[in-house]
């Protein structure tokens, strides 16, 4: 089965400055834009949005992170600088069925992978249907059940900051959640309010908005059909004690797309790291950021480090 899939793969290799951009033609024919940077522990993004892409990371981190890992930076199907499938599949099936065929394609045994807020839904369908792909986890602000950061997090901050009272309909579950979450969504950008969501301040917010103005012809197809699929709606926090690879949970005290998660995992094997951030701590804290995933880097690659690691850092850590 394995060779009839890598029969359909097809990698066209190009060189601009110093990385190496891939693009891995999938078993369903789509051309999957893929930058690698890097040396070291083989590193896939798993960028969140839906339909962010894995640019700004890699503008804004990505200097850093290389000095580490073998960063793979994926743009999804149906974003960025990625093909859109013909038959517009963008089930979870298919979604984590690219990310093996690209492994398979870089000819990767194992990789970590790194994911950001609506990324973290993806790791974990990944890692449950794929386990002995994953060696360990770095989860950055992420979500892993969209309707209880709705509830908890997005709908209450985002009244908040609108001065809305009665929220009657946006707690009404009967609506779907993209209609209700879309409806905050325009009120917050109509009166410039949505840095209030992600940033400490207004101006922070600035730099990620020039990014996606960097690349032409940005592919918006998978950011507007991701929350219409009910894969994605599912609740991923229980499933969260079925994972015994090493994680890093990695959370913003001021995150108010996702709120407080970390309350909630199960992870057997788990470092967690609050930081005094919003929603993108590559743009506010860089620093901080990295300062807990070469902290974390011990449990996976050697365990013996890992209570130096704790009393050097006073870290939380879940045994």
């Amino acid at each position: 089965m394995k060779k009839l899939v890598l029969l359909f793969l097809f990698i066209v290799f190009a060189i601009e400055s110093h990385a190496q951009v891939k693009h891995i033609i999938t078993s369903d024919s789509v051309d999957l834009y893929v930058t690698i940077k890097g040396k070291g522990t083989p590193c896939l993004y798993i960028h969140g949005g839906p339909g962010m892409g894995s640019y700004s990371l890699e503008k804004f981190a990505g200097d850093s992170l290389e000095t580490h890992f073998q960063m793979i930076y994926l743009d999804q199907r149906g974003v960025g600088r990625s093909s859109s499938p013909k038959d517009k599949n963008y089930s979870m099936d298919r979604m984590i069925k690219d990310f093996e065929e690209v492994r398979e394609a870089l000819g990767i045994e194992q990789w970590i992978t790194l994911g950001h807020s609506f990324g973290g839904i993806l790791q974990m369908a990944y890692i449950l249907h794929f386990p002995k792909a994953i060696n360990g986890m770095i989860m950055i602000n992420c979500t892993l059940n969209l309707n209880e950061t709705y509830k908890t997090s997005w709908c209450p901050k985002a009244c908040e900051f609108l001065n809305i009272s009665n929220r009657q309909y946006f707690e009404n579950d009967k609506i779907p959640l993209i209609e209700r979450w879309d409806s905050l969504s325009y009120a917050l950008s109509e009166k410039d309010l949505m840095w209030k969501m992600m940033f400490a301040n207004r101006k922070e917010m600035e730099p990620m908005r020039k990014t996606y103005s960097e690349i032409k012809n940005w592919n918006w197809e998978f950011a507007e059909t991701a929350m219409t699929i009910n894969d994605y709606l599912g609740n991923f926090l229980n499933e969260t004690s079925k994972i015994n690879v090493p994680v890093l949970f990695f959370y913003g005290k001021k995150d108010w797309m996702i709120g407080q998660h970390y309350k909630e995992v199960k992870f057997s094997n788990c470092m967690f790291w609050g930081s005094d951030v919003g929603h993108m701590p590559f743009v506010e804290n860089k620093g901080d950021m990295l300062k807990a995933i070469r902290c974390y880097m011990p449990f996976v690659e050697n365990k013996g480090d890992m209570l130096k690691a704790i009393r050097c850092y006073k870290i939380k850590y879940k045994f």
